[in-house]
């Protein structure tokens, strides 16, 4: 009985990483791209594509829905999310209210080892720029604002800006952006640099232009198109 008591903990804990595995899988799969607004996440070739159970993948898939990063349908499944032009204009007036603030709070509680910090992040992405990576240069930019929260030390505000980061990039692949562009590699620098300077004003001010920016190069042609969940997940 107690052997029973102490395999119990450790079934728990591989479960939860493999579940861990999957969601962070499909998450980058979305922010480089290869995952496109509107796709069907089918169960039975999620569970086949990672050897576990469907219901341990309706697990992973329930935990993106709750970050509306997936879509669920009675009947149908489950799809990518596809925010409607409406909803792309709430996410950004969400992230100019909360980007100001998680800058303000970074600087208020900035370190010299959290400086280094965004400055090896932006050589991750200027070093993806040079070789044209562009999976990885989509998936570095979303991960630059989602650092700045983590650094800020605020939790609630860093899941909120997660959620917000994701629909975001769902966002620029529905309408066509090209986020190597929209987002770009000079802005985060500027940004960067105004937070090492403690310059609280002068990095708000160029958050709000960086976020204005992505906003105004949306379009509203959607170009969703069909992927093949094992060539995405090989």
């Amino acid at each position: 009985m107690p052997r029973k008591d102490r395999s119990e903990p450790i079934g728990l804990l591989a479960r939860e990483n493999a579940n861990d595995e999957i969601y962070e899988r499909i998450c980058i799969a979305i922010l480089e791209h290869r995952l496109h607004p509107g796709t069907k996440l089918g169960e039975d070739r999620l569970a086949k594509i990672f050897h576990v159970s469907r219901a341990r993948v309706r697990e992973v898939l329930n935990r993106l829905a709750h970050e509306q990063m997936v879509e669920l349908y009675p009947q149908r499944g489950a799809f990518v999310a596809k925010p409607t032009p409406q909803q792309a204009m709430d996410v950004f007036e969400a992230r100019r209210l909360i980007e100001p603030a998680i800058l303000k709070r970074l600087i208020s509680h900035l370190t010299p080892d959290k400086v280094a910090r965004l400055r090896q992040h932006q050589e991750l992405e200027l070093d993806a720029r040079r070789r044209d990576d562009r999976r990885a240069v989509v998936r570095l930019s979303g991960e630059f604002h989602v650092l700045v929260a983590e650094l800020a030390g605020n939790g609630a505000l860093l899941r909120i800006l997660r959620e917000l980061s994701s629909l975001t990039c769902l966002i620029i692949i529905l309408y066509d952006t090209p986020t190597a562009i929209s987002c770009r590699a000079d802005e985060h620098s500027d940004i960067i640099d105004a937070i090492a300077k403690r310059d609280a004003a002068r990095a708000e001010k160029l958050m709000m232009v960086h976020l204005n920016h992505i906003e105004s190069s949306l379009t509203l042609d959607s170009t969703a198109e069909e992927v093949d969940l094992e060539t995405v997940f090989k």
